[in-house]
């Protein structure tokens, strides 16, 4: 067992480095994949150029959430990057709606493992990366073989996702140790991203949840045009009618998964997720809390 709040010290004031290749990995490969994805996913996929990327949800006819994805744009493919266990139903999805269009979707994670160095030395650690985030860089390494770093902060600071051939990952992983970087596990990155108010699909939203109420508008396009609930979720911007939203909480106590919110002697949320800070001591949480609603019972507070 290491030492997480050690780690979690790495991943706010050094390089984290994370195993996340238990996350799931799609590519799209056929010469329709950029309009055809474009038309499934709420963020604007068809214009990206190789080495761009975007943060996208991909939803029901109804609007509801059925995965978020970071979506990369490589040379000859699209690669997805997504939370575990959803490969099957990711695919599934896609190929409903692949009709006469020219796509295939291969399972990636057999081939490639992925590692991330989150926190603000995170760059110190790297050799080569791209400068801007959600941008993807090909590297072809003699030992390694091909190799792809993207820049994607999972935190609030620096933070890069390393695509990895199955068999140099070993390789990979010491050489970022060597360089700075200290392996950290998932109890630490957990209570730094809730801390950072940061969602995670399974965890603070579900098939439940419409886009709108929990992520941000920089996974949502609202002029890119039609997708598969496209529909709903332009009519709740219009109207704004998103019964609640996701929201940043400071508790006194520690609340288990689900805990209810009041208003005075009224539910109003409900909790997702939540850490007592290793820095400050403090109970922070992510929830669920109604429209229109200021201020919670004493004890909680919006941060």
């Amino acid at each position: 067992m290491g030492d997480w709040k050690a780690e979690y010290d790495s991943l706010r004031e050094g390089a984290g480095v994370l195993d996340l290749s238990f996350r799931g990995r799609l590519c799209l490969l056929g010469a329709d994949r950029l309009r055809f994805l474009n038309g499934q996913v709420t963020n604007n996929v068809k214009d990206l150029q190789t080495g761009k990327g975007c943060y996208a949800a991909l939803v029901s006819a109804k609007g509801k959430l059925q995965s978020d994805l970071n979506i990369y744009c490589l040379e000859n493919e699209l690669l997805l990057d997504f939370e575990p266990g959803y490969a099957g139903p990711i695919t599934q999805r896609l190929e409903k709606y692949i009709i006469a269009e020219d796509v295939q979707i291969i399972d990636a994670s057999p081939h490639y493992g992925l590692l991330s160095v989150q926190g603000p030395k995170a760059a110190s650690v790297l050799e080569k990366f791209p400068a801007k985030p959600m941008e993807i860089l090909k590297l072809d390494d003699a030992a390694a073989g091909e190799m792809y770093v993207a820049n994607r902060p999972r935190l609030s600071t620096a933070g890069f996702d390393l695509f990895v051939p199955v068999a140099a990952m070993q390789q990979a992983v010491e050489q970022l140790l060597t360089r700075g970087g200290k392996l950290c596990g998932l109890e630490a990155f957990e209570a730094a991203r809730i801390e950072d108010g940061i969602p995670r699909f399974g965890v603070d939203m579900d098939e439940s949840n419409l886009a709108p109420e929990a992520l941000d508008e920089s996974a949502i396009s609202y002029s890119k045009g039609c997708y598969i609930g496209q529909e709903v979720i332009a009519r709740v911007r219009t109207y704004g009618q998103v019964a609640k939203s996701l929201r940043r909480l400071k508790m006194e106590k520690l609340p288990a998964k689900g805990a209810k919110l009041f208003q005075g002697e009224k539910e109003v949320g409900y909790v997702t997720s939540a850490v007592q800070s290793p820095a400050t001591g403090e109970i922070l949480a992510l929830g669920y809390v109604r429209r229109g609603v200021s201020e919670l019972t004493e004890g909680t507070k919006f941060r």
